[in-house]
Parts: C-alpha cells; structure tokens; sequence
C-alpha cells in the first residue's frame, strides 16, 4: 500500500483529533448522551459564546452549561480545547464562495477572496486571538484555500508560484482584516474611528512633531494625511484598497515579466 492509498483509520491517526473530527473520521463516543449531544452542536455554542464574550470565555465548562450537560460529556465528543478550536476555526470558514468568474476577471476575484477573508475577521474577532500552528487541513478551511486558488488555476505559473500568491493575500487579508477588527473593538468600547486614527490628535503632532526631528514624518503630518484629515479629497481611496490594488498590480506586473521570459525562452 502506497502512502497515497490509506485507510480513513490510518488518515486519522496522522491528523490531529480535532482535524479528524471534521473530517468525519472519528468514531462516534460509545457512552454519553445519545441524540442530544452532537459535535456540531457543540461547535455552533462555542462559536456563539466567543462571539459574544471573547476567546477567554469559550471554556468545555460553559458550554456544557449552556446546553444542560457536564463537561465530561463534551469531552466524549471532543478530546480536548485545543481540538474544539481547530472546530471552531473550520466552522466560521464555512462561508458562500462567489460564483468563478473568466479569466480576465483574475483581479475582481481574488479582490472578492481577500474581502470575504476580511469579512470573517470581523464577523468573528476572536478568530485572529487563535494562533497559526501550521497550514490549513480541514474541510471549510481548504475550501477558502481552494476558492484562493480559483483564479490561478489557468495562469502560466508553477505551483509553489501559485501558493506564494495564494499566502500573499491571505497574509494580507488576516493583517487588514485584524486590524479592522480592533478598529471595531475600540468603537464598541466608545471611543471613535477618529480617535483611532489619530484625527483628533492632529492640531497637537503638528506642534509636536519638528522638523529637525522628524524631517520625513513632518511634512505629512503637516499635510494632515497622517491622522487623514483629507481623505476626502484624495483619490485613492481607503487604505485596504490602495494596499490591495498595489499587491494586484504587481500580481500583474510578475506574470507580464513570466510570460516575456516563457516567450522569450521558447524562441531560443
């Protein structure tokens, strides 16, 4: 037997519980609560308790509470904390994928993956607390992966090249979509999007900040594009946007450069 060719025991055995679990791999517990209790069930209360109260408060304690059992029953279900949030993690990445779009349309769809990954982070902020212990192995999470790949799939690039890309803007997206997340925190604590963003501390850095000091950070601070005073009139738009044009264009400019270099090589 090939190492292509397992028996679902043996994939089991080499993925982590929790993955196990959501691949449907894992036995069903012999002992417990029959008909009542189910995996999903337990995800689906995790996941509204942190979205609710935080990562801190998602205990196999509370959520045994909240739905009439004893934390020994959930763990007839799920071996442990660190398996209910591999769980939770594939359950939130379990979103509507965009119908595939022509080639041509290459920008607008992974525009639409990096939205969507954005959307996650702030829909579910505690999803960024939990920390990346390695590349992604469960069902709804490689479907995200697979949605990445979407537009790649027909450009002239190998593998690792399409990866490269496909970690890029996911990289981008988690950074963004983090940072939208606190800005979201911070608003919902009561503060504002201008105290965040430094507006209502303009007319103090412009007294502040000198020039012999600071001789690069002076002049925009001046202009008031540090704290964005005016975002109006400027035409690039918001950060997210020009961040991710930026990244598209050299997308672009990379496979213009592949493809001069493929051509130019086959006509040696």
């Amino acid at each position: 037997m090939s190492h292509d060719d397992l028996t679902p025991e043996e994939v089991a055995k080499i993925l982590p519980p929790g993955a196990a679990l959501g691949w449907g791999l894992a036995k069903p517990p012999q002992r417990g609560p029959k008909r009542e209790m189910s995996i999903d069930l337990i995800v689906k209360k995790a996941v509204e308790i942190a979205d609710k109260d935080g990562l801190p408060s998602v205990s196999m304690n509370r959520i045994a509470s909240a739905l009439g059992f004893t934390a020994m029953s959930l763990y007839r279900y799920i071996p442990s904390k660190d398996d209910l949030l591999i769980l939770m993690q594939d359950a939130i990445s379990d979103v509507p994928i965009p119908a595939e779009r022509p080639p041509q349309e290459w920008r607008e769809s992974m525009r639409e993956y990096v939205m969507g990954t954005v959307g996650i982070f702030r829909e579910h902020p505690w999803y960024g607390d939990i920390p990346i212990l390695g590349i992604p192995i469960t069902p709804n999470n490689l479907r995200i992966v697979d949605w990445a790949l979407q537009s790649l799939r027909d450009m002239p690039l190998n593998d690792y090249e399409k990866m490269s890309i496909v970690l890029l803007l996911s990289g981008y997206a988690r950074t963004y979509g983090m940072l939208q997340r606190d800005i979201d925190r911070a608003v919902q604590a009561g503060s504002s999007e201008e105290e965040f963003s430094g507006l209502n501390y303009s007319a103090a850095l412009r007294n502040l900040i000198k020039p012999e000091q600071y001789p690069n950070l002076h002049p925009i601070v001046m202009s008031g594009a540090y704290t964005g005073e005016n975002e109006d009139e400027n035409t690039v738009g918001n950060d997210l946007d020009f961040g991710l044009e930026r990244i598209l264009d050299g997308i672009e400019q990379f496979l213009i450069r592949k493809t001069t270099s493929d051509a130019t090589e086959h006509h040696k």
